[in-house]
């Protein structure tokens, strides 16, 4: 009976001090990687997809699946609640699910986009809600969102895309303020071109991209340029390190940036000013 208490005891308090993560978008991508990574490391990780089949893997090795989307109230809510009931805490989130979707701004659906805005910005603002109040009650937590270069650097044609990573950036900065009396960090990783398969589903969304007669040409240029980009993209373990680090540090950097293209085009973006920088651009994607 005492070795039976005795266990449980050491159990509980095993699960104390294992960090519980949350991560939004762990079926694939940065997600899916950074949640494995994790597990290794000895953390009690929750991915979130829309669809839990897709994260088996991630069960697999020793995590836990929850069905959640972002988008939706109830979802969130009902997820997050899961992870209080089952571990009493949580320490860690990264905002992960996003998509990325391109188009002219004098051409395209704004539906269509508003889609992508409560995926990217709302689920973003609507994951960190329900998590806050457990952070605060805490006295402890650290916030992870994940933007991108475009978040600093918008080109012609992703418009809208990098338009949503601003927000992010923006809402971080500002949420960051607001929370850091309560123990809880806010940090932004901006990741440049990385394979993740995130080229693939953006080219299959490209397929049913309708520019119109005037902007056809740019997007029968823009195809080969960003085919050729991910093509050399390296593989995503820096973009990972930087997320895990973030997580662990007791005061992050507020942002990075990961990848030379994501570093190299912030900076060339301050130097050179921006009519300079839009030449470049337009060249480099044969838009000119």
């Amino acid at each position: 009976m005492l070795l039976s208490g005795t266990l449980k005891y050491y159990l509980n308090q095993e699960k104390v001090m294992k960090k519980v993560v949350l991560i939004t978008g762990a079926s694939s991508g940065f997600g899916k990687f950074t949640a494995l990574e994790l597990i290794k490391k000895g953390y009690e990780v929750y991915g979130a997809a829309r669809r839990v089949e897709q994260m088996q893997e991630l069960v697999d090795k020793g995590g836990h699946a929850i069905q959640m989307d972002v988008t939706n109230d109830t979802s969130v809510k009902a997820g997050i609640g899961q992870l209080i009931d089952e571990q009493g805490k949580i320490d860690a989130l990264v905002n992960n699910a996003g998509f990325g979707s391109y188009g002219f701004i004098e051409t395209t659906d704004i539906d269509h986009m508003k889609r992508m805005y409560d995926v990217n910005v709302w689920g973003l603002v609507r994951v960190s809600q329900h998590v806050l109040p457990y952070m605060r009650k805490q006295g402890h937590g650290s916030i992870v969102n994940i933007s991108s270069i475009v978040g600093k650097v918008s080109t012609a044609f992703l418009g809208f895309y990098a338009s949503s990573k601003h927000a992010v950036e923006a809402i971080s900065d500002a949420l960051r303020q607001e929370v850091g009396r309560f123990g809880i960090n806010v940090s932004i990783v901006e990741p440049g071109a990385f394979s993740t398969g995130f080229d693939d589903v953006v080219l299959k969304e490209l397929e049913g991209v309708n520019p119109g007669e005037a902007y056809q040409p740019i997007v029968d240029s823009f195809i080969p340029f960003f085919k050729n980009m991910y093509a050399k993209a390296p593989t995503p373990e820096p973009v990972v390190k930087a997320i895990v680090k973030a997580i662990e540090r007791r005061k992050p950097k507020t942002r990075q940036a990961v990848g030379s293209d994501a570093k190299g085009g912030i900076f060339m973006k301050g130097l050179l000013g921006d009519r300079t920088f839009d030449n470049i651009m337009l060249g480099q994607m044969k838009m000119k």
